[in-house]
């Protein structure tokens, strides 16, 4: 079905509806990796996003059931410039146009998605509509200014405390957006995870007798996570923290450091050095905000290659640590973790 993508700052392309073919309305931003599409559509931390793939086919190995990163498709819609229509893998179960259908979210396809990502990149992550109706522009004004992403981490945290058995020493997850593959990875190294809400207490983390607390990637601002960071602060020194991503930046806000807007965030692949051994690695990230200022009492561990991002610090005094990127994905950059377990 023809259809228009339409941007806040004007642009308008014509393209195709395909998966739900139904109008919505994200924050559009784009992704650079060739792999992991199925990963980016259900990875938490893009609730409520518009995502542009800048690799020009999507699909071509399938969806399978095994590659979920949550319960389902978290993404408001998929970009893309074209769709494979016949998929070729062993594991492959459906099409992507099945899998946003079965999930009841939008995609558009035929335009220049490179193109559209030079727009996203000089101009900064906007809002987006995809429609086929003739809008007027009271309406997509109307559209854009009813559109908030504020409360993606208490729609996507879990509701309630829970357990995945594994060894005998027990790892806490503030869940901000959790993806399966993070809390698979915690108890194949032998803990049984215990899972919280975003906004559980202190106290009730203390109850549960953990060996150590990991804070997760998720969406949106973390000053608005102003619970989860009272619960860090009151956990710091009584176990080892880890934070991830948005666990990160919560944490750098706990203890008094400031965090700011990437333009149109870092998805994708992305070097970074190791400061300590000055080894650089291909990083899988994820993110629409960075630490912009390290707290008292804290070091950096890594910076971004491309742009001087902090992408690591650490306070040894405090057993605290956390990177800007997803460290249980690439295996080039899960020594940060793996170290981090073997602490514990």
């Amino acid at each position: 079905m023809k259809g228009k993508l339409i941007l806040e700052n004007g642009k308008v392309f014509e393209g195709k509806i395909f998966g739900e073919l139904a109008d919505t309305v994200g924050e559009i931003s784009f992704n650079t990796g060739m792999t992991g599409y199925q990963e980016m559509l259900t990875d938490p931390a893009n609730h409520g996003m518009m995502i542009a793939m800048t690799y020009p086919m999507i699909g071509n190995y399938g969806i399978n059931t095994e590659d979920m990163e949550s319960d389902k498709v978290q993404l408001r819609a998929l970009i893309i410039k074209e769709d494979a229509k016949l998929p070729n893998n062993f594991r492959c179960e459906m099409t992507l146009d099945g899998f946003l259908r079965q999930y009841n979210v939008t995609g558009f396809k035929g335009i220049d998605t490179r193109y559209l990502t030079q727009i996203v990149r000089d101009n900064g992550s906007m809002k987006a509509i995809i429609t086929a109706e003739d809008l007027t522009k009271k309406e997509i004004q109307e559209r854009f200014k009813n559109f908030s992403n504020k409360n993606a981490v208490a729609e996507v945290s879990s509701k309630e405390v829970y357990e995945i058995a594994g060894g005998e020493k027990r790892v806490g997850v503030i869940d901000l957006g959790v993806k399966n593959s993070t809390l698979n990875y915690i108890k194949d190294a032998g803990f049984t995870v215990v899972v919280f809400p975003y906004n559980t207490k202190a106290e009730d983390i203390l109850a549960q007798n953990l060996s150590a607390l990991v804070v997760s990637n998720g969406p949106g601002n973390p000053e608005d996570l102003v619970e989860t960071q009272n619960t860090i602060k009151e956990l710091a020194g009584k176990m080892p923290i880890f934070g991830e991503v948005l666990g990160l930046q919560v944490i750098a806000l706990a203890f008094g450091g400031k965090t700011a807007k990437l333009k149109y965030g870092h998805r994708g692949g992305y070097p970074i050095k190791n400061l300590a051994t000055g080894k650089v690695v291909i990083t899988s990230q994820n993110a629409s905000y960075v630490v912009e200022e390290i707290p008292a009492g804290f070091e950096m561990t890594h910076q971004g290659i491309n742009v001087k991002t902090i992408e690591g610090m650490k306070n040894e005094a405090l057993k605290i640590v956390g990177v800007q990127y997803m460290p249980d994905l690439y295996k080039d950059s899960k020594d940060v973790f793996e170290n981090f377990l073997k602490l514990v």
